[in-house]
């Protein structure tokens, strides 16, 4: 059972049979846990708003449980393409940031799986200042369902890409990906959600065997141990070869393609040679590379490779049989953009 410190039941983070075993703990019968996890996951803020559950049910749960419904501070639109990112208030005050995207094939959001970040890559925002705490799979979901409420529109596809590491929070990120896709909730398909991890190879292995419909996306960011180990400490204790084999692995158990995302850092990452080297590294996988020009970050200080040398790192990639696109960059005029989310601790 999840509860918070000072006692109550944390409904939205659950899973179904616990939420049933919790209804009937109060003396209420089975079938009111179906109404219950209905209403959660219609985004409901309060008990009052389930309008199908009687009285005396309400007030037990006013009582001992809480519905963790993160608080919208603030909503920023991008002028150039309508993403919106949304700054959300958890119960304790910690503050994370989730973005919505609008695509023609639907809206995605990218939400966090932590407050901060403990992984320490050099060019990301959303590991300056450490990692304050996990969130909760009810925290989790929160983001969707409040997004989703804010457009008065379901959300078709979840990215995990925002503040933190996904595999890092394994517990409650498997409890939100069982609750978000449980057809008696929100519904969400499982082939509508990605989740991205920096490389926690242990984690890559358990995943392919607990979610194989889910599609996985890994941080790459360098073709080899000595410039990866620089930008990212994660591959000083996962190198290459181990993260590598460990990919070959999931794809075998999914049959699944796996997006290797590479973000191009002007002078440090991007040359034709640094192509060339990995392609030769991902020689033979089933996999997309997804070159994401860098985004700014104040404290950070790389630089965006242009767009021609962008495109001549994926045409190298390309010509040694490696499929690869450059993102289209979203909300990088409101800070929405990869690597620019961050642990907030004010408004």
């Amino acid at each position: 059972m999840v509860i918070l410190n000072e006692g109550s039941v944390r409904l939205k983070s659950l899973s179904f049979a616990e939420l049933e075993s919790y209804i009937v703990s109060l003396g209420e019968p089975k079938f009111r846990a179906k109404q219950v996890f209905e209403w959660m996951f219609k985004g409901v803020r309060s008990f009052d708003e389930m309008n199908n559950i009687p009285k005396t049910l309400k007030e037990k749960l006013k009582e001992g449980a809480d519905l963790e419904a993160a608080k919208i501070l603030k909503v920023q639109t991008s002028r150039k393409d309508g993403t919106r990112k949304y700054l959300f208030e958890l119960n304790d005050g910690q503050c994370i940031e989730s973005v919505l995207m609008r695509y023609s094939y639907g809206n995605t959001v990218c939400i966090s799986s932590q407050a901060g970040c403990r992984m320490a890559c050099s060019f990301c925002a959303s590991c300056l200042g450490g990692l304050g705490r996990n969130l909760t799979a009810g925290e989790i979901s929160d983001q969707v369902l409040a997004v989703s409420a804010d457009i008065g529109q379901k959300v078709d596809n979840i990215v995990v890409m925002g503040v933190g590491e996904p595999f890092d929070n394994y517990e409650n990120l498997s409890a939100f990906l069982e609750n978000i896709t449980d057809s008696r909730g929100f519904g969400l398909s499982r082939r509508s959600i990605t989740v991205s991890t920096c490389g926690l190879v242990p984690k890559i292995k358990q995943f392919a065997e607990d979610y194989p419909q889910v599609t996985l996306a890994i941080s790459l960011h360098a073709p080899n141990d000595t410039l990866r180990s620089e930008l990212m400490p994660v591959n000083r204790k996962y190198g290459l070869d181990n993260l590598l084999s460990a990919c070959r692995e999931y794809i075998s158990v999914t049959n699944k393609r796996i997006t290797f995302e590479y973000i191009l850092l002007k002078g440090v990452n991007d040359s034709p040679a640094q192509a060339q080297e990995l392609a030769e590294r991902l020689s033979g996988l089933l996999c997309h590379v997804n070159l994401i020009p860098f985004n700014g970050v104040d404290e950070r200080s790389y630089a965006p490779t242009d767009r021609k040398r962008a495109e001549a790192f994926r045409t190298e990639l390309k010509s040694r049989g490696i499929e690869a696109t450059i993102r289209r960059e979203l909300g990088d005029d409101i800070d929405g953009a990869c690597g620019q989310l961050r642990r907030k601790t004010g408004r």
